[in-house]
């Protein structure tokens, strides 16, 4: 078996921005990779049966500025109409590049390949099976099972050859296989090595027309997995120069969605990484688009930023997450030393916010003023020696910083000494504002990105005009980054043509009604291939396993079986009850 060294690090210097070297994959009229611009994509919603239907979905996503369309091919029925599709938006004129979905079925992709331009297949499903087992492996049955995926695998890669098609070879974290899951864990690790297995077999046929994917729900696992990724392919060697799409899965809808979009999509993107993306919300596939368009926008102010003059040691752990060890800093609150990452608001909306939020977790936990924080220029080495005595301070970067915020905290991370806290701010220019769903996208970036690193010990954001919303959106981004838990976590897929319920519609009555159960996570997934591998480290999942019919699930345990979709919400309820989770929601 091939073992991977991993390098030591995943970009030439986390203080400024270089994206990463890729090759060119053509897909149909477009390509992904190289210098081109990032390409954004999204999912039909649509029965892929419905070719009425899947061609007036893909024509509006086209229209919105989608320029690659994915539809699931669960079956080889569903594949073969794939070739109705096409011809279908051709006799409309539309020549957008078509990737076909697959999971369980090899003879489905042996199909849909002869009518897309791109084929995505799931290592952790194609030919190696999810059922759960732990067992062993001697090295020579791996390798004897790897020879199999081989000969079971080889086949699609041939025709996609012949074809000049590609592959994005789709790894995610919930859906790794037994014999990865037996050997490296549910892990970053583990997806990196599930992918590179397919990768090899494709190599070893010649063949090139190679995207990746790392994904995950989680933005912190997201993100390492894509490190570990581009590291590894860095120490492959020049030529495994394979471009990567990016996505958090099951981001949910809303500004939950969102927000957690633009932590995993939007700090890898800052760090150079990402060719291709997409947006992956719980709401109609059109919405995706303008979400997508502003991340890939926002990185201007990353490539377009100033170079800091020298280099920095990488102030986090780029593959593993671990929190900054700072010490304890005291005044009303106490910031820094594991305590969790505080909320700061300006002083003058202080006792107006408090006010407001009293008996909800929303609550705004101390006031910033001038002087309350060492406001440091992390280029100046006057200030930066001061740091170098003394009892721990609150410290962070002051206004007027040219660089990204994500940029400039990382380098007072590195030039500090670790007992300060910090205090990250996500602009250094408050009172210019953009439009709200920049401004939200952006904050969620560059705080996401450093609560990732682990670096931050209090927020305090600016970049939302209303400051009530912005302390909504301060805590939705600690949550999302796994830094707190104020409310219940909801893991929900987008809608496909695989789904077997209304996703949108099912996912608000389950977050009404359960909402309010701090720190419980709940999965709602429309079918088994977005089922019990893909929910990870869910509570509790509600996943459809039939027309109507949903199976409920504790942890990655199906314990309620077949049950009618008007009563599933209430049956979740009682098993979160049984499960002595359940509180009654507060009074209003």
């Amino acid at each position: 078996m091939t073992m991977t060294r991993i390098a030591s690090s995943y970009v030439p210097n986390v203080s400024r921005y270089t994206r990463r070297s890729s090759r060119e994959v053509p897909v149909g009229s477009i390509v992904i990779g190289g210098e081109r611009p990032v390409v954004i994509q999204s999912m039909l919603t649509s029965d892929t049966m419905d070719t009425e239907a899947c061609v007036r979905e893909t024509l509006e996503l086209a229209e919105a500025g989608c320029e690659l369309v994915r539809i699931t091919a669960p079956t080889v029925k569903d594949a073969a109409n794939l070739r109705a599709i096409r011809e279908a938006l051709y006799r409309r004129g539309s020549r957008v590049p078509l990737v076909a979905d697959i999971h369980f079925k090899p003879e489905a992709a042996m199909e849909a390949a002869q009518w897309v331009d791109k084929i995505r297949i799931n290592p952790g499903n194609y030919a190696d099976r999810k059922k759960f087992v732990v067992r062993s492996y001697t090295d020579n049955e791996y390798a004897s099972a790897v020879e199999q995926l081989e000969i079971a695998f080889l086949p699609l890669v041939e025709l996609c050859a012949r074809r000049g098609i590609a592959m994005r070879i789709g790894t995610n974290h919930g859906s790794l296989s037994d014999r990865i899951l037996n050997r490296y864990g549910d892990t970053p690790r583990g997806m990196v090595e599930s992918a590179l297995e397919y990768a090899r077999i494709c190599r070893k046929a010649g063949f090139h027309r190679i995207v990746f994917s790392m994904k995950a729900s989680n933005p912190r696992i997201m993100i390492a997995a894509y490190r570990r990724l581009v590291a590894t392919l860095q120490e492959l060697g020049p030529d495994w120069n394979y471009p990567v799409h990016l996505g958090v899965t099951e981001a949910g809808d809303g500004e939950d969605g969102r927000v957690k979009s633009a932590v995993g999509i939007g700090a890898l993107l800052a760090d150079g990484i990402g060719d291709t993306i997409r947006v992956s919300l719980t709401e109609d596939s059109v919405r995706e688009i303008p979400v997508a368009q502003a991340l890939r926008s926002l990185i201007a102010q990353f490539s377009e930023a100033p170079r800091p003059d020298g280099e920095i040691p990488t102030p986090f752990d780029p593959f593993a997450f671990q929190r900054r060890a700072s010490e304890r800093w005291d005044r009303n609150r106490t910031i820094g030393g594991g305590e969790p990452v505080r909320v700061a608001v300006l002083q003058e909306h202080f006792s107006t916010l408090e006010d407001a939020a009293r008996g909800t977790e929303i609550l705004p936990e101390f006031a910033y003023r001038s002087g309350i924080a060492e406001e440091i220029d992390p280029e100046d080495p006057t200030a930066l020696a001061a740091l170098h005595t003394g009892p721990p301070r609150l410290v962070t970067v002051r206004d007027g910083c040219p660089y990204p915020p994500l940029y400039a905290f990382r380098m007072l991370a590195a030039r500090i000494p670790v007992h300060h806290p910090i205090l990250l701010k996500d602009t250094f220019f408050p009172g210019e504002q953009s439009d709200p769903l920049r401004s939200q996208l952006n904050s969620a970036l560059q705080f996401g990105g450093l609560l990732c690193d682990g670096i931050g010990d209090a927020v305090l954001l600016r970049g939302e005009a209303d400051p009530r919303k912005g302390l909504q959106l301060a805590y939705n981004i600690l949550q999302a980054t796994g830094n707190r838990n104020f409310k219940a976590d909801f893991v929900a897929c987008p809608s496909c043509g695989r789904t077997l319920f209304n996703l949108q519609e099912t996912t608000a009555r389950i977050r009404a009604a359960t909402g309010h159960l701090k720190g419980v996570k709940i999965a709602v997934m429309g079918c088994i291939v977005n089922g019990p591998g893909e929910m990870a480290d869910a509570d509790f999942g509600y996943v459809g396993g039939a027309p109507g019919k949903v199976n409920l699930y504790v942890g990655k345990k199906a314990v309620r079986f077949n049950i009618p979709q008007e009563q599933a919400v209430d049956s979740l309820i009682a098993l979160i009850a049984e499960e002595g989770k359940w509180v009654d929601p507060p009074v209003a």
